[in-house]
């Protein structure tokens, strides 16, 4: 039997699905960060690789029996880097046909075909809208300080601010501020600030499962930055719907991304600010997962 490799990677982590010929995902794993913009050519392809062959371990199957593998790939969108990861992976797969699709592209595929909205929530943020011409419309995506509104890089920095912000107001750290230094064993700000200030990409968005926590908990401070971060969602939302005419349609507006299902009070104001935005809409999940559509893009 041959089978397809799919990959969906971000800034975060990498999902891996391995499908059989008949369309079957047969195994799943996850890695490391594959954002090459972010991580580099080669450690975004070491972390592919890992991933392939913990799913080929899980299911028992031999490299030599994939025949294609496709990969969703934020930090893909320019011609240049596209190439590289198609060379870097190509090199890693030899004999293998390969497919790089950005993740927006793959995340897009699994909300099916026809109209849709697509609010991708992860280390990043951005919206699609797909009217039924197939004509697409994009707001945000371009990665901080540019953009990514209401991502966990963005509620990680937000989270650092305000605690920062409180130490110096009220002259002792905050139940927020406590646990973010707890989180990266550091003793004070100076030091979480210099580890971020070298790598950004390792602190910010790991701050976002603290704030989820400790709002699902009761805490204002971390339920004053997800309804931000919810509202500033919405707005690329709106955005897109807006300018593709379909603020006004009965349609589905499917959520995707890490930040999605990590926290009951998030999801709860990210879905309200969503059907402020586009009234009529229905707020759901993909129809597959990323990795699947990128896997089913090498397939077929």
């Amino acid at each position: 039997m041959e089978y397809v490799l799919g990959f969906d990677g971000g800034g975060t982590k990498t999902e891996c699905v391995l499908m059989d010929s008949a369309g079957g995902i047969v195994a799943r794993s996850i890695a490391g960060p594959s954002n090459p913009t972010r991580v580099g050519v080669e450690a975004a392809t070491r972390e592919i690789e890992k991933a392939a062959e913990l799913a080929l371990r899980e299911a028992g199957v031999e490299r030599r029996a994939v025949v294609a593998l496709g990969a969703g790939l934020a930090g893909t969108a320019q011609p240049e880097m596209k190439q590289q990861m198609q060379a870097s992976l190509e090199g890693a797969f030899p004999g293998i046909a390969v497919t790089i699709l950005t993740d927006l592209e793959a995340a897009l595929a699994a909300a099916g075909n026809g109209t849709a909205i697509l609010l991708v929530a992860g280390t990043g943020s951005a919206a699609l809208a797909r009217d039924e011409q197939g004509k697409i419309w994009r707001a945000g995506g371009y990665g901080p300080p540019f953009s990514d509104e209401g991502s966990a890089y963005d509620i990680g920095s937000r989270a650092v601010a305000r605690a920062m912000k409180e130490r110096e107001e009220q002259g002792a750290e905050s139940v927020l501020g406590k646990k973010i230094l707890e989180r990266f064993g550091c003793n004070a700000w100076p030091e979480l600030r210099k580890r971020a200030s070298a790598q950004p990409d390792q602190v910010f968005p790991m701050i976002f499962p603290i704030v989820a926590a400790a709002a699902d908990a009761g805490d204002s401070a971390a339920r004053e930055i997800l309804h931000e971060a919810a509202r500033h969602l919405a707005a690329l939302v709106e955005m897109v719907a807006t300018h593709a005419g379909l603020r006004g349609e009965n349609l589905g507006i499917a959520k995707t991304g890490g930040t999605v299902g990590r926290s009951a009070f998030y999801d709860a104001q990210v879905d309200e600010a969503l059907k402020r935005a586009v009234p009529r809409a229905k707020v759901g999940a993909l129809q597959m997962s990323p990795a699947e559509a990128a896997a089913r893009a090498a397939r077929y």
